[in-house]
C-alpha cells in the first residue's frame, strides 16, 4: 500500500488529504471535508491535469499577441464570466463570451464536451 498526502485545490477550504492506494488504484482518501475533495483526489493522483493559460506573439500584426487583456480588464472579464453556462455539445473554436468585458477578444472553447 502506498499513502500520498495532498492539499486539496477544489475549494477554498484547502483540506489536508490522505489518499490511500494499492496497485495504482485508490482504495480510500481521508481528510476531505467535501465531495469535491474525494474527486480532486482521485484525479490527481490517478491522471493529474492543468489548466494553462497564456498569450501567442504575434509578428507583423496590429497587436503583439493574440487574446492579449488589458490588466486593468481582467476582473471584468472574470466578472463576465461568472455569468457564461454553455450547454452540451461544446465544441472547440466555439465562441462562449464574445467581446468580454469590451476588450475586443472572444472567449474560445478550447475542448470538445460532449452531451450526455
Amino acid at each position: 500500500m502506498e499513502e500520498r498526502k495532498l492539499t486539496c485545490i477544489g475549494c477554498p477550504m484547502g483540506c489536508p488529504l490522505t489518499v490511500t492506494l494499492d496497485g495504482g488504484a485508490v482504495v480510500t482518501v481521508q481528510g476531505n471535508t467535501c465531495p469535491r475533495g474525494d474527486a480532486y483526489a482521485r484525479r490527481e493522483v490517478t491522471a493529474p491535469t492543468r489548466i494553462v493559460t497564456t498569450t501567442v506573439r504575434v509578428t507583423g500584426g496590429t497587436l503583439p499577441a493574440v487574446s492579449d487583456i488589458p490588466k486593468e480588464k481582467i476582473f471584468d472579464v472574470v466578472r463576465a464570466l461568472k455569468s457564461v453556462v454553455v450547454p452540451a455539445p461544446v465544441h472547440i473554436g466555439q465562441i462562449l463570451l464574445p467581446d468580454a468585458a469590451g476588450t475586443g477578444v472572444d472567449v474560445v472553447a478550447t475542448k470538445d464536451v460532449a452531451e450526455v
